[in-house]
């Protein structure tokens, strides 16, 4: 397992095999994988999702990562950014999940936004995009948080979404604006 960043309350680091049945825990939760394609994974799928998250690391040097709470060392979900075709185009899209006593404590918030620094600081990422369903609230305000704001409405795996796409450029101009804020 590789440390790819860490925050004030996390360590982002990439998932293993080892990772399977906490993991397993939280991707067979119902409320957890309401808005995912996949829907809820047993032991079985979490073990294939950890295997594609490998092959990412080796082919993109990007996949979703662990996100290990500071002081317990528990897994408390992913996130990363890792290939996704939409519309017929390989993206790189932005992804996450929290196991639910997790929720609403800002951890998805800080999780992307050192993901996000991580993309475009060290794998100079070209964009990122979201996508997120209409109804899916606590993932547009982290989205929103993130600095995603201009969206497209269209249909991926047979839903209507939103697709939010971030740019380098973009990043930069928000945390220089928040430094800039924060100095005031």
């Amino acid at each position: 397992m590789v440390q790819i960043c860490e925050t004030e309350r996390l360590v982002i680091r990439t998932l293993s095999l080892n990772d399977v049945p906490e993991l397993t825990k939280i991707l067979s939760d119902p409320d957890v994988m309401k808005h995912s394609i996949r829907g809820v994974c047993d032991e079985a799928a979490t073990r294939r999702f950890i295997d594609w998250c490998l092959e990412c690391y080796i082919s993109h040097s990007v996949g979703p990562w662990a996100l290990i709470e500071k002081g317990t060392d528990k897994l408390v979900g992913f996130c990363g950014v890792s290939p996704e075709e939409v519309n017929s185009v390989e993206e790189i899209g932005l992804g996450y999940r929290l196991a639910k006593q997790y929720w609403g404590m800002g951890l998805a918030t800080e999780a992307v936004q050192a993901v996000l620094s991580v993309a475009f600081s060290q794998k100079q990422l070209a964009s990122v995009v979201v996508i997120i369903e209409p109804d899916n609230g606590a993932s547009l305000k982290v989205a929103e948080k993130a600095g995603f704001s201009q969206f497209d409405t269209i249909e991926f795996h047979g839903r209507p979404v939103r697709l939010y796409r971030l740019a380098p450029q973009q990043w930069y101009a928000l945390q220089s604006n928040a430094v800039n804020a924060a100095s005031v």
